[in-house]
């Protein structure tokens, strides 16, 4: 199932003016060679790039960069993150969407600092789409949400309609059908609206593809011909070839083989002509489903592993799940059993990591905003409150003024009044500020916890999984050994091979021990602490040194002793990048129900004040964490003297 993504350009002001004239290219190119190193010209090369983008996409990346350059030489930051808008269109047009990703990214940080309302709208989109083009629909749309949060604000209908429509495939992604089909009519509504081709094109392809999943194969072809109609009125390689793969999909469905057949051909070469790998892979999994149909297994084979080949460079890993499952189907029809439960054995594995863990992610997300939702609820209500009893006041007051010189003891009555409405305004405030620090633990318990549910996980499936295959094979290669006679240089060649083996096996056990040391699971954080720094030390890469004040034999809640762990593991793993140091020193200390941790070393240290700045991920976990304790962190270090790190906290 091909997903419909629309990516936002960034709309400069020369090129609405100059595509309007028939020389575009050389007006802007004029303009070009006059121009001077200001804001304009970086819009300039835009527009130029423009020009390129279909027939020459080289030519068009070398002027988006220039922009690019041009724009961060003059500090012209919505120069800069404009440059995203234009180039992720081609990296996604040749399949390389991690790097667009990042492309993405880096615009909506500029926009969340220099842009306004409509700017970060379109940048999030952009990266909602990325990651939707990456097979993580969760982040997709919760970018997605944002953006139309946004959209509705400013009351933007090209945006809205951009956001039901990514929604719209979002959902058909899902296999949420029906309301896929509800946002997808939604954007077909203001495309109509709009007047707009491909805004148009675009919504009909999703409503057609829910179509396809409904079973409803004629409304959906005809649809696909509209598309592929539009296509050839506005010249648009790309609705050309979602008119076509529909269209194959759709006569598949029909048992119109033929006709399927020559319109998978057609996207395929086309997709070649014009580098669009995704489409091409797209149409492999309809003919691999389609030579299965025809018992033509060999030719399926071959479209099969095209399209599985393609996926693994896009890093599409849903399209990949099909894919295996396609291959599991074909080679149980072509009678080899053997490569069918290969090929049944990675998509189911892949299958349930990628829909059961999302599943559960998305569950986990939604209970989450609903109590995000019901506290911020509550905060309003309060607010409200407060403007109720400020009213209230005022007009007490007034009337106190008017009656003051007959009514001392109303004006007593109203000083008491007073009184107590202050302090129910300094309760309600104290409950604000209390619902919302209680809210940010929550958010960030509920990362925590997720992130030590996928570690722990992972080191699972690790150990027990890819651990136990390394060990049958070691002792698969020992019988063969016993059973095989080798010549002196294959016996060494097997030997060396065993010790490769062995290698895999430590190195497999030592990743799971450090995503979930099995010590804190089994002996609790003082066991596991003292494994950790004694690991270290034998490494070789820094010695550390670890003491216990008060604090064998002491069991702690295991979320603590978790996240107390993770803080020691960042806080040596930052003096082993950072510190330059040779020693380094974690003492723990507990006394009565208060716990103190202390990291010490002899590095380089550094300047403090750089922390407020800080904005790197392993500092920010680290605080994080010490927020999700109520704990108290304090930081000694200067530049030549090393760095003492002390947190206090409760147990």
């Amino acid at each position: 199932m091909k997903k419909t993504i629309t990516i936002i350009l960034a709309l400069l002001v020369y090129t609405v003016a100059f595509t309007q004239q028939k020389n575009v290219k050389d007006s802007l190119y004029g303009l070009l060679l006059s121009a001077k190193e200001d804001t304009t010209t970086v819009d300039l090369y835009y527009a130029y790039g423009e020009v390129f983008e279909n027939e020459q996409p080289d030519s068009a990346a070398w002027y988006y960069k220039k922009a690019k350059a041009l724009a961060q030489k003059i500090v012209f930051k919505k120069g800069v993150a404009a440059f995203s808008s234009h180039y992720i269109v081609l990296l996604n047009n040749r399949g390389e969407f991690r790097e667009a990703l990042m492309v993405a990214k880096e615009a909506l940080e500029i926009y969340k600092e220099v842009g306004d309302k409509k700017e970060l709208a379109i940048a999030n989109l952009n990266v909602g789409s990325e990651w939707q083009y990456l097979s993580d629909f969760g982040l997709a749309a919760e970018y997605y949400l944002q953006a139309k949060k946004t959209a509705d604000e400013i009351n933007d209908k090209k945006l809205q309609r951009l956001t039901y429509n990514n929604l719209a495939s979002v959902f058909i992604e899902l296999q949420q059908f029906e309301k896929g089909m509800e946002y997808a009519e939604k954007s077909l509504l203001i495309a109509k609206e709009l007047k707009n081709d491909y805004a148009i094109s675009s919504s009909m392809y999703n409503i057609a593809t829910a179509l396809m999943q409904l079973k409803e194969h004629r409304k959906a072809l005809d649809m696909y011909r509209e598309i592929e109609q539009i296509g050839q009125k506005t010249a648009d390689d790309i609705v050309l070839l979602d008119g076509w793969l529909g269209m194959g999909d759709a006569y598949s469905a029909l048992n119109d083989y033929v006709a399927s057949e020559k319109y998978y051909k057609r996207v395929i070469e086309f997709s070649k002509q014009k580098s669009t790998p995704e489409y091409e892979m797209y149409a492999c999994m309809g003919m691999s489903d389609l030579q299965l149909k025809m018992k033509a297994y060999s030719t399926g084979e071959k479209f099969v592993n095209s399209g599985i080949s393609i996926a693994k460079k896009l890093e599409s890993k849903f399209e990949l799940k099909d894919l295996y499952l396609k291959a599991a189907n074909l080679y149980e029809a072509m009678g080899s059993t053997l490569l069918a439960l290969d090929f049944r054995k990675k998509f189911e594995a892949l299958n349930d990591s990628i829909v059961g863990d999302k599943s559960r992610a998305l569950v986990n997300n939604l209970e989450a905003k609903y109590e995000f939702a019901k506290k911020e609820a509550t905060i309003k209500q309060l607010g409200a409150e407060n403007k109720v009893h400020e009213l209230t006041i005022r007009q007490k007051n007034i009337f106190n003024y008017i009656l003051i010189a007959a009514a001392v003891v109303l004006l007593i009555i109203s000083l008491l009044s007073y009184r107590t409405y202050k302090q129910k305004q300094k309760l309600q405030q104290q409950r604000i500020s209390d619902l919302e620090t209680q809210q940010q633990l929550n958010a960030t318990e509920a990362v925590l916890k997720g992130e030590e549910q996928e570690r722990t996980r992972l080191a699972k499936d690790l150990h027990d999984g890819l651990g136990g295959m390394l060990s049958g094979i070691k002792y698969s290669f020992n019988t063969m050994k016993v059973n095989l006679n080798m010549t002196l240089e294959n016996t060494q060649a097997f030997e060396r091979g065993m010790d490769m083996l062995d290698s895999s096996i430590k190195e497999m056990r030592r990743v799971a021990h450090n995503l979930m040391p099995e010590a804190l699971v089994k002996f609790g954080l003082d066991t596991a602490l003292k494994d950790f720094c004694n690991d270290i030390s034998k490494s070789g890469a820094l010695q550390v040194s670890y003491q216990s004040i008060g604090f064998a034999n002491v069991e702690i809640a295991q979320t603590t002793a978790i996240t107390i762990y993770r803080i020691v593991q960042e806080l040596i793993n930052n003096t082993m990048k950072h510190a330059a140091a040779k020693k380094a020193l974690v003492q723990v200390a507990l006394t009565g129900n208060q716990l103190s941790v202390t990291v010490e070393d002899d590095g380089k240290g550094f300047d403090t004040a750089k922390l407020n700045n800080a904005k790197g991920i392993g500092w920010i976990n680290i605080q994080s964490r010490v927020e999700f304790l109520k704990g108290k962190m304090d930081i000694n270090s200067q530049p030549g003297n090393g760095t003492s790190v002390l947190i206090e906290l409760t147990v």
